[in-house]
């Protein structure tokens, strides 16, 4: 890299043994993208919209190569582990216990477009622990995947469907439920992946995965697949299908009773326009179960028509009162769902603000005859975009919400709401972000107003002070103080999560994530340092606490894991 009074050059050298491609090909669709983080402004090799992501693929470019490309040999590696740990349960008062552990990864490039991958006893324990979040949903709250396995090609996998409705969600694999239904890890003994392209216009993804029985939680052992697949259609569209198949294996006397199996079928549409401006997704899935039939399918569209001025938005979700996607992530059933929205954009000129954003959006649930109402949304939301990539949002809303199951608020174990009353009522925020381009930046937001019979106050902060190049610091905090009427519970919740990342030079990392949680009564510690003593090589060492707040040691565990890329 050289850096010269007005501008600066710099070379990058990637080797075409880490690239797949097809050989013999003259071209590739490319962009290429700088950021000017100074004035907070971009450039591309290939002009983009205002209003559009500069790294959408609809906007690329030719890049023509003087002769055409030849293959750099057999593309495979094999990445073997070995770990040990130790843990004890204080809680319990049982004794330490140690284990040991060894398994392997390995990826096969079949073509330069589609790739074979192995895994044989992973283990995850380096993984990054969860961010914790206050629960004050109805429903099961959503964690995404961090294994990454799981990750690579996960497009092919995991979006289908919506947000709310995923026919397969990868975190459902690794985990067994125990009779009282506490969760707690399932060994995967093995599994393989083979995705990507065939031809020019079709990509096939296909997941195994084998689990082990759980003799200590009477959990049966289980086997999970996927196969999927997407074809494109005219410029940029696609339809696709996915299939997903649970089936338990071996089963324990008097241990969890789970249905020997559970399926799923589904075809999704997913659009785009050549320049981009629609996009939208339409499908519909089913499920099989040997206890349910019978409505038990979904269906819903999705359109967005996005300009330089505008985004109108519309979306309709059906889910049947039997529809039993048990390896995806559907965290409610028996509704329908109406969701519309329009935003309005204005682009001033000489100002400090480089777009102003004013979005009306409404949200309906009713039951699955479409009579009853259950849930109802107002929101009017203001968004001003600086140029110095701080922003400022206000957000108006009212809520509407019918209980059809007793319900506490707090989710503390407290007294109940009763089942079938409604609650309506309006609340008013404000969030703003400063400079992120600054080494020191803040997020601040806050609310007020009524939260089903009483009211809620919210505030959530964090603060991010950047050490560059050796690592970073932040804290977030966040706290709930609800108040309602006796005899039900009124609570105030703190989460707080400070984090520390430590760069020691170019192979040495450590990182500390402490949160404090006082909804459910813990302090979890999780510090994980890291040596690459070569390249996707490492050694991992992971201690992990939990506490009760009084520092009362709840469990312990200290985890040596040795990783090793090898490519052959």
């Amino acid at each position: 890299m050289q850096v010269y009074d007005d501008y600066w050059e710099v070379e990058i050298a990637i080797p075409f043994k880490t690239l797949r491609f097809n050989e013999g090909t003259d071209y590739w669709r490319i962009n290429f993208i700088r950021n000017d983080r100074k004035n907070f402004q971009a450039s591309s090799w290939t002009p983009a919209p205002i209003h559009q992501n500069l790294i959408n693929l609809a906007f690329t470019g030719y890049m023509l190569w003087e002769n055409p490309l030849r293959s750099r040999g057999p593309n495979i590696s094999v990445i073997p582990y070995v770990a040990g740990n130790t843990m004890k349960n204080h809680e319990a008062g049982t004794p330490s216990e140690q284990g040991a552990a060894a398994g392997l990864d390995a990826k096969i490039a079949v073509t330069p477009a589609l790739n074979l991958d192995l895994t044989l006893n992973p283990d995850f324990s380096t993984v990054e622990v969860d961010q914790q979040q206050t629960n004050l949903d109805r429903f099961e709250i959503y964690f995404p995947e961090r294994r990454q396995f799981f990750l690579e090609n996960a497009d092919l996998f995991s979006d289908f469907g919506f947000t709310s409705i995923r026919p397969f969600f990868s975190r459902r694999i690794g985990i067994a439920t125990d009779s009282l239904g506490r969760t707690t890890e399932n060994r995967i003994i093995g599994g393989a992946r083979l995705n990507g392209k065939i031809g020019d216009n079709f990509r096939l993804g296909l997941l195994n995965m084998q689990t082990a029985r759980e003799e200590g939680v009477g959990f049966p052992g289980q086997n999970f697949t996927v196969a999927t697949f997407q074809q494109k259609m005219f410029s940029r569209s696609n339809i696709a299908g996915i299939f997903v198949n649970r089936e338990t294996t071996s089963r324990l006397e008097g241990g969890t009773s789970l249905p020997d199996y559970n399926r799923l079928i589904g075809l999704d549409y997913n659009l785009a326009s050549p320049n981009d401006r629609w996009n939208g997704i339409f499908f519909v899935h089913k499920t099989f179960s040997p206890h349910l039939s019978g409505d038990d399918y979904s269906h819903a569209s999705y359109l967005r028509y996005n300009t330089r001025r505008f985004e109108i938005t519309w979306n309709h979700e059906y889910v049947g009162e039997n529809f039993n996607a048990e390896v995806g992530y559907v965290p409610r059933v028996g509704y329908w769902r109406l969701e519309p929205s329009a935003e309005f954009r204005i682009y001033p000129l000489g100002t400090a603000a480089q777009v102003h954003k004013f979005k009306v959006y409404y949200d309906l649930y009713k039951d699955s005859n479409f009579g009853l109402k259950t849930d109802e949304r107002f929101t009017f939301n203001y968004r001003m975009e600086f140029r110095n990539t701080a922003y400022l949002n206000f957000r108006l809303y009212n809520e509407f919400i019918y209980l059809f199951f007793p319900f506490d608020p707090t989710r503390t174990d407290g007294e109940q709401l009763s089942e079938g009353t409604t609650h309506q009522y309006t609340r008013a925020g404000v969030t703003f972000v400063s400079d992120v381009r600054k080494r020191l930046n803040f997020y601040a937001s806050t609310y007020y107003g009524g939260f089903y019979n009483g009211t809620r106050a919210y505030f959530r902060n964090e603060i991010i002070y950047r050490a560059q190049p050796y690592g970073s610091v932040s804290l977030f905090a966040e706290f709930n103080s609800i108040n309602l009427p006796e005899p039900y519970n009124s609570a105030n919740l703190w989460l707080v999560g400070p984090r520390f990342e430590i760069s020691f030079t170019e192979e040495l990392f450590l990182s500390t994530f402490i949160q404090y949680n006082n909804q459910i009564n813990n302090i979890n510690l999780n510090t994980r340092f890291q040596w690459r003593f070569k390249p996707v090589s490492d050694l991992f060492i992971v201690y992990r606490d939990d506490y009760f707040p009084n520092l009362q040691v709840k469990n312990r565990s200290v985890v040596l894991k040795l990783t090793y890329w090898l490519n052959l």
